[in-house]
């Protein structure tokens, strides 16, 4: 069909459309458009305040560029171009919903080729916050509105192809004058953050997007170079020598970060408590140090964090974390086994086929299943903090102990983990049993979906189950810490709901053992002694806190 052919068609076509299907096919057009390319895309615009504000206001210039080119191409090429646009638009819509999820979660942007990995791992934490149910009719919502933005959209464009006569022309001069219009405002007016009130703005999101992708493959290419790259430390007879016989745990706390410490709202309750752990210790002849480490994540992915200080390589994706697991590199508790210590895993959080482990070469592993807790689970949480050490010191150290072999675990405590409801208590040792003493703590308090109503509420939650692990884990090594040395630290802040925006990366580390000497040790990477970290000390990287581990564990 020739223009001249396909100009005529669209002439007699324009004739049966009404004036309002036409303006409603502009209306459609124009709104939902306008929605992909100015809406917002990080959580905090959504505030009432920011709406009011009417911030996020702009003339995109796409849309009267994407209208004439509607009615000026021929009909197959405009047809063309509107499935294009469709397909533009649920990139757009999707690429900031996704922005708003992982900037609320991670305080980062959606990196498509990095975070794919991680939707399984996404809806287990939704569908254990909210219910396989609430989650499976939110995903299913969303999908829903999205196709129909979509269609809608398509439909307007698809009738907007096929106007003709005096409507065309019209149509044409209003996307010819807002499209001037526009240009004027771009050079003349800005909105509040000093950006063209007018201007082109889907084609920049889409490139910068590619281009984080770009640089993420590179990124990984790095990476997987450098993991042929031989890990620092101390190597001879001095290799581990300074803690030579005697235990050595490396805990790590969930969602345990800086701001516990420093967010007045959680400080009047975690500051008491340090302090009176460490009084407590004191008095059995513990020292302390504490320093900070910056956490490869934030709110989740707590494996990253594993992953970066057990290989003292900087792991901050799941595409790095998978590269790591099929290397040779070789990870903190394979040089404590090499050179004689049994090496445990104990893992109450994992409850699948942990084919990673493979990589670590522990000794002996102990899952959810192993660990073998008979009561009931606090939600997500598989078991409380209390039964995985009671469970640890009957189970690895009792046993390595008798037969006079040194024990070098790691642990992960789980109790303040997300949605953090119920929160447990503390009981009697001597009573923890298999567990099932937990069981009225388990059924008690209100259900997340209660919890998360109110965020103030969520906050209130999640500082008592950090104090709870803090409280279990100071009468834990009081009571059987003996000689060993406990390294224990956060693996990262929690979300961005209970820290606020903006929030450092860090979480505490504390050094315990009776050795004073070799607690003095760290003060030279900032620790400062006590259980309370200085202020203004460094944050000293994760990934080369295992160096500073291996190198003052080594020699005199």
């Amino acid at each position: 069909m020739t223009d001249r052919e396909t100009g005529q068609v669209a002439e007699r076509d324009g004739k049966h459309q009404s004036a309002g299907a036409v303006g409603g096919a502009i209306l459609l057009f124009a709104m939902i458009g306008g929605l992909a390319v100015i809406m917002p895309d990080d959580p905090g615009q959504y505030h009432p305040d920011a709406l009011r504000s009417l911030a996020f206001l702009s003339l995109p210039l796409e849309l009267p560029l994407l209208l004439a080119g509607l009615l000026l191409l021929p009909r197959r090429a405009a047809i063309a171009l509107s499935l294009a646009a469709g397909l533009v638009l649920a990139c757009l819509i999707f690429l900031k919903l996704a922005d708003i999820g992982v900037l609320s979660a991670f305080q980062r942007r959606f990196n498509p080729y990095l975070d794919l990995k991680l939707l399984a791992d996404g809806w287990n934490l939704f569908s254990g916050t909210v219910g396989r149910a609430g989650a499976a009719a939110a995903i299913l919502g969303a999908a829903t509105v999205l196709g129909l933005l979509v269609a809608a959209f398509l439909w307007s464009c698809l009738r907007l192809v096929h106007l003709g006569g005096r409507a065309r022309r019209a149509v044409l001069a209003g996307a010819g004058l807002a499209f001037a219009g526009g240009l004027v405002l771009s050079f003349t007016a800005t909105r509040p953050d000093g950006t063209p009130l007018a201007s082109l703005r889907a084609g920049p999101v889409l490139a910068e997007r590619l281009a984080l992708v770009v640089r993420s493959v590179a990124d990984i290419r790095a990476f997987e170079a450098g993991l042929e790259t031989p890990a620092p430390y101390a190597a001879g007879a001095d290799l581990l020598s300074a803690v030579a016989g005697r235990d050595v745990i490396v805990i790590f706390v969930e969602s345990y970060g800086r701001s516990a410490l420093e967010d007045p709202r959680y400080s009047r309750l975690t500051g008491p408590r340090l302090a009176a752990i460490e009084q407590r210790l004191a008095a059995e002849g513990f020292a302390m140090a504490s320093g900070w480490a910056g956490s490869p994540t934030v709110a989740g992915l707590s494996w990253l964090a594993h992953a970066t200080l057990m290989s003292g390589l900087w792991v901050d994706s799941q595409a790095r974390h998978d590269l790591l697991m099929s290397s040779r590199r070789p990870s903190l508790n394979r040089l404590f086994s090499d050179a004689g210590w049994h090496a445990a895993a104990v893992m109450p959080a994992i409850v699948m086929d942990w084919p990673e482990a493979a990589h670590y070469g522990y000794d002996a592993i102990f899952d959810a299943k192993a660990l073998d807790y008979r009561g009931l689970p606090f939600n997500w949480v598989t078991m409380p903090d209390q039964y995985t050490l009671s469970a640890f010191e009957r189970r690895v150290r009792a046993p390595m102990r008798a037969a006079g072999t040194p024990v070098m675990a790691e642990i992960a405590l789980i109790s303040s983990h997300a949605p953090w409801t119920p929160v447990a208590r503390l009981v009697d040792w001597a009573q923890v049993g298999d567990g099932t003493i937990f069981n009225d703590q388990a059924a008690a308090g209100d259900p997340p979906a209660v919890v998360w109503a109110d965020p103030e509420r969520v906050r209130q939650h999640y500082i008592a189950t950090v104090d709870y692990s803090l409280e279990t884990l100071g009468d834990y090594i009081a009571r059987f810490g003996g000689e060993a040395v406990f390294v224990i630290l956060g693996d990262h802040q929690p979300a961005a709901l209970v820290t606020g925006p903006d929030a450092s990366r860090a979480v505490p580390v504390h050094v315990i053992s009776r050795d004073a000497g070799l607690v003095a040790r760290f003060s030279a990477d900032g620790f400062r002694p006590g259980l309370v970290p200085a202020a203004d000390a460094p944050e000293l990287p994760m990934d080369r806190l295992r160096g500073r581990l291996v190198h003052h564990f080594s020699g005199r």
